[in-house]
């Protein structure tokens, strides 16, 4: 698997939010004019019996592009003092795996998900499109949970870079189309809470896919703590393995697929309540690179 360490230069490069532009600093006076004559000008009076206009809502943050522009890599947290973790899940289903859903396979885990409501746990789901497309009620009741937020896991769970652990690899042209098709397929199913986020299948990525994806104005989110529950049997070992590795600011690496995955809930039944008694905060990965 190829990887670079892009993240301290995407880093240096700062938090922005999705859209802005240009030089923070260069229309000071300016503002500063426009500031003290708002603050002398009285601000219309509502008609009687309006509704207050609502808050414009905030864009899900982003880090700026790394070097030669080429798309960020977020590993964990920028350095922070208070104890914060985010759990990711990724809720993988690859483009070809229709027949083994339909024999009754099952992709997903909507027992992890209730455990994570009633624990009151924020977190990051993954998400591929044909999970998506799979599986749309349970996506749109993920999409609008205020609890969670829905980040792109690419199409077709195919590898961006190759060797990746056996999977398929994606031609170069069709990279976009993974990450655009995506999106349209999480929006379709109803999901409004979705971020402009990026995991790499298997988490293979190298400089080329990193520039390619560059116009698509993700940040790619990886993980500084495997929980090695993919194809794990033993709960205990998995929560060891999360409790053992995780700090302030860590990103944990976690999927909701049942037949992959099949003892992630019971593992998270016993790390949450660990890491709240050594008093961490959950929170998803855009608090977490909000700062």
């Amino acid at each position: 698997m190829a990887t670079m360490t892009v993240l301290g230069a995407v880093l240096g490069g700062g938090l922005v939010a999705c859209g802005a532009s240009g030089d923070p600093h260069g229309d000071r006076p300016a503002a500063a004019a426009r500031t003290a004559a708002a603050a002398h000008t009285p601000s219309p009076a509502a008609p009687p019996g309006a509704s207050p206009s609502p808050s414009p809502k905030k864009s899900p943050p982003t880090l700026a592009p790394g070097l030669a522009g080429l798309t960020p890599v977020l590993k964990r947290g920028p350095n922070r003092t208070d104890k914060v973790v985010a759990l990711t899940f990724d809720a993988d289903m690859t483009a070809d795996e229709g027949p083994r859903a339909a024999a009754g396979e099952h992709f997903d885990n909507p027992e992890l998900i209730a455990l994570l409501r009633r624990l009151k746990v924020p977190a990051t789901v993954f998400m591929t499109g044909r999970w998506a497309e799979e599986y749309p009620a349970q996506a749109r009741s993920i999409g609008t949970d205020p609890l969670f937020e829905i980040a792109n896991h690419s199409y077709s769970h195919y590898a961006f870079t190759s060797p990746c652990y056996g999977l398929p690899t994606v031609e170069k042209d069709a990279m976009h189309d993974e990450v655009q098709r995506t999106f349209g397929a999480i929006r379709k199913a109803g999901a409004r809470n979705v971020v402009p986020y990026f995991r790499f299948p298997g988490g293979c990525y190298d400089e080329a896919t990193l520039r390619a994806l560059a116009p698509e104005k993700v940040t790619a989110v990886q993980w500084d703590v495997v929980s090695g529950d993919a194809f794990a049997t033993d709960a205990d070992a998995v929560a060891q393995q999360v409790l053992d590795g995780v700090k302030p600011g860590s990103l944990v690496v976690m999927h909701c697929t049942r037949s992959a995955a099949p003892v992630t809930d019971e593992a998270v039944d016993q790390v949450v309540p660990e890491l709240r008694k050594r008093g961490y905060r959950f929170v998803k990965v855009s608090e977490l690179m909000a700062g």
